[in-house]
């Protein structure tokens, strides 16, 4: 028993350690601009991790020399400004051959103190005792080394170091965003966007030409993977993700890059078929088998045969079809409505869904042995939000489509548009973001958009909720609408003073405990 205690013990901790480390990402993640990053520093990470000081050195393009990006004392980061330090100063060049912290003892004497910079020497005066250097996830171009100074040593223990270590992304991420947008502020007000790209250390100079998907974010390089290895074969995929994420077009992709490209991959919205018609969509009827039927029909499954069949918004699949489609992919064959015989079929099935299928089937919506079934190969598509760094690429990309469709041609963003464009929050992922470049682009009179056009709450389109039936829920499942909507009021925040622990007037420890037992994860509450 107690080996079964200690063991949950464990994972409760890493549990914690967990959503601490996603709360604190999606913090960094946010982070334009440096005062942003220091309110995220001085007033959510140091509770954790119990520095005294926190800096961040960056190299100049020739990565010969670094400067102080940032340091958490706004005097010492004053009186740091400009200066120049030699990236093989024993410090910076150590951190950068380092997979691993490296802790330093300031009070042992230092054969190369000359060569230290001031910033690390001058720390004695505030009795600093201990600095860990690590290295930020690599950049080319742009490699960061972080400092953390500490009056007491060892004050890291091995948790607080996995959260460090956790956090390296994240912060390099923080640092690329905030150059970048230092670099736009610094341009002319109508700066071409094509040049703003050049300029972006997180973005790689060329775009994959086989590929339809737009971006080099870390995360949507890691469903570019996915696809890569799913698509040469014929294992059905379950694609995830919020509406307006792209998930047709990663669907697209895998049939494009597999062995069936030269079949045709036949769509099915789901949730767009009325409930009545949906087995002679998908099986196809014989002349005269039910009243309507005036002559034959081919159902998508017949049309996508040799090839694939693309089924989007699987969760809205009524539970009648959600057992005769299971049959299909069981016995790979199925009977037409009217029809005498069983037709065998030869079809890669590619399923999507922006509905927690997990509560779909709690709440007895879906079936787990459909699931399963669906559910070989998932592909979770990250929303825009968690991949900003991809914006000025699908901006560039969406200003070519529409100057050429609205023959409104050589438009581009100014640099203040387009910080506009990353600030915003993006509830309606790519879509929205499409459907904005084309109405900026209608509504600008000259080649320089300045202003954006977004929806206002109002104008737009609740589908959900409005007119759906009462449906009596229990008090687990109001707690969790309840401390899903306060999460998204504070952005995605658990922790700190805007964090909604705070609001909620609970201990952070609680809130995420809570939402360990509710089910409560990042996908819910960053729709």
């Amino acid at each position: 028993m107690d080996k079964i205690k200690a063991a949950q013990k464990l994972m409760q901790e890493r549990e914690k350690e967990h959503f601490l480390l996603l709360s604190l990402s999606n913090s960094f993640a946010r982070c334009l601009d440096y005062d942003e990053f220091l309110n995220v520093v001085n007033q959510e990470l140091k509770d954790h991790l119990l520095f005294d000081f926190l800096a961040i050195g960056t190299t100049d393009q020739h990565e010969k020399q670094y400067q102080l990006f940032f340091h958490s004392d706004q005097k010492i980061a004053k009186s740091s400004e400009g200066l120049c330090y030699d990236v093989n100063d024993c410090f910076f060049y150590e951190a950068l051959r380092s997979a691993d912290p490296v802790r330093i003892d300031l009070g042992l004497p230092n054969p190369k103190k000359n060569a230290i910079p001031p910033f690390i020497t001058n720390t004695s005066v505030f009795g600093m005792r201990e600095l860990v250097i690590l290295p930020l996830e690599y950049h080319k171009h742009n490699p960061s080394v972080l400092f953390l100074f500490f009056r007491k040593p060892q004050t890291l223990d091995r948790n607080a170091i996995r959260l460090l270590k956790g956090l390296t992304l994240p912060l390099a991420l923080a640092v690329s965003n905030i150059l970048v947008m230092r670099k736009l502020e610094n341009k002319h007000e109508n700066v071409s966007l094509s040049d703003i790209l050049k300029f972006n250390p997180a973005k790689s100079q060329k775009e994959e030409n086989n590929t339809k998907i737009i971006g080099n974010s870390v995360a949507i390089k890691k469903v570019k993977t996915l696809i890569h290895q799913v698509a040469p074969s014929d294992s059905g995929v379950l694609i995830l993700g919020e509406s307006g994420t792209g998930k047709e077009v990663v669907a697209s992709e895998i049939h494009t890059n597999s062995s069936r490209s030269e079949k045709p991959m036949i769509k099915v919205n789901c949730a767009a078929i009325p409930v009545h018609l949906i087995e002679s969509e998908l099986f196809g009827h014989e002349k005269g088998s039910f009243t309507g039927a005036v002559e034959k029909r081919i159902g998508k499954f017949e049309l996508a045969n040799n090839g694939t069949l693309f089924l989007d918004e699987i969760g809205d699949l009524p539970l009648e079809m959600q057992t005769k489609l299971l049959r299909v992919l069981q016995e790979r064959e199925f009977d037409r409505i009217g029809g005498k015989k069983a037709k065998k079929v030869n079809v890669r099935i590619i399923a999507a869904t922006n509905k927690d299928l997990q509560l779909e089937m709690q709440e007895g919506r879906f079936r787990k042995d459909l699931f399963y079934r669906l559910n070989i190969f998932p592909v979770t598509i990250p929303p825009l939000r968690d991949r900003k760094e991809d914006i000025p690429d699908l901006c560039l990309h969406f200003l070519n489509k529409y100057s050429i469709s609205t023959k409104k041609k050589n438009k581009t963003l100014s640099a203040h548009a387009l910080k506009e464009i990353i600030h915003h929050s993006w509830p309606g992922n790519i879509r929205e973001l499409e459907h904005c470049i084309e109405r900026s682009i209608l509504l600008a009179d000259g080649t320089v958009i300045n202003d954006v056009s977004f929806l206002l709450d109002n104008e737009k389109i609740l589908a959900s909720n409005i007119h759906s039936e009462f449906r009596i829920k229990s008090l687990k499942e109001m707690e969790k609408e309840y401390i899903l909507k306060v999460i998204k009021l504070c952005n995605g925040r658990i922790s700190g003073p805007n964090g909604a622990a705070v609001k909620l007037e609970i201990p952070s420890t609680t809130l995420i405990s809570k939402m360990q037992k509710l089910g409560i994860k990042k996908q819910h509450f960053l729709e």
